[in-house]
């Protein structure tokens, strides 16, 4: 009878940090795929978001958290929750941190709550492309001061550097366990989820600061059609109606950009041809009302 040379190990790692940080950039540069939405705005990841990164002998399950931050709605409450809450289930947990920015406010409330956790915290310097390498000796020790870190990886998420290194190490905190997903599977969450999500993600990118964190996006058919078209129909739900003229713009070509570009994306991720159709609602105040973040998705538990 053959037994495996190799033991197979699994487990779970949250990633925390203050918004803007580049958790979703992070994210999507170990999947190797857009599974998490990248926006210049905070507070962009609303839910936590599952990316499973897998080897010969290791499966690790991402939880890209929403970023840590002062709540201002129940929204934000929501977000917060999902945050900390990641934190007691996971194996390991990867704080990461903008080091061109410098240790903040924001880092010392985030690490005041670490001290909390029992599993291993690794610091994550993320943006080293930023700044001089001579600079990150004092910043490590500055970090270093305030919390007893598992290890301390400079990496730059954007181009990809060191993140080898940082996976590498992050293999050695997994326990042995079995193959949760299969090999080719890059996240727990289904196709119209990822979907919404990017069509989110144009609209963050397109509009100002009166809209971004008003809207939600749902999908409300997705079939396949007898041609081969995926058929998508999705509803960008916002709070008010001069939000709702915003989104759909002048004789509607915010929302013909925001479309093209969502369905672009979306077309890589299914791999077939899209056709997106997308409607404007409005629901009045709709992240302060508690029926209606369950009916979008959002849910404490």
């Amino acid at each position: 009878m053959m037994s495996d040379s190799k033991t197979f190990k699994s487990g779970f790692v949250a990633i925390i940090g203050r918004p803007n940080v580049g958790k979703s950039t992070l994210m999507n540069e170990v999947i190797g795929q857009k599974i998490a939405i990248m926006s210049d705005k905070p507070q962009t990841t609303r839910n936590k978001i599952h990316g499973v990164y897998t080897t010969d002998d290791t499966q690790i399950v991402f939880l890209d958290t929403p970023g840590i931050h002062k709540p201002k709605s129940r929204l934000g409450d929501y977000m917060i929750k999902a945050a900390q809450s990641s934190l007691e289930e996971v194996d390991a947990v990867l704080f990461l941190v903008d080091v061109s920015e410098g240790l903040g406010g924001g880092d010392r409330f985030i690490i005041e709550r670490l001290k909390a956790v029992t599993t291993p915290v690794i610091l994550v310097l993320n943006k080293i492309d930023r700044v001089h390498p001579e600079a990150l000796l004092p910043i490590i020790g500055e970090y270093k001061q305030l919390y007893d870190f598992a290890e301390i990886i400079p990496v730059s998420a954007l181009y990809g550097n060191n993140v080898g290194t940082l996976l590498e190490q992050l293999a050695k905190y997994m326990p042995e366990g079995p193959r949760y997903y299969p090999e080719d599977q890059v996240t727990d969450h289904p196709e119209q989820f990822v979907c919404a999500e990017l069509i989110r993600e144009k609209i963050l990118q397109l509009t100002h600061d009166e809209v971004p964190h008003s809207i939600a996006v749902t999908i409300e058919d997705m079939r396949q059609q007898e041609n081969g078209v995926v058929y998508i129909g999705a509803v960008i739900f916002v709070e008010r109606d001069s939000q709702k003229g915003i989104i759909i713009g002048k004789r509607g070509a915010l929302l013909k950009e925001i479309g093209q570009k969502a369905r672009s994306d979306i077309e890589a991720l299914l791999g077939s041809r899209v056709f997106l159709e997308l409607w404007v609602k409005v629901k009045k105040d709709w992240r302060n009302r508690e029926h209606v973040l369950k009916d979008l998705g959002f849910r404490n538990d």
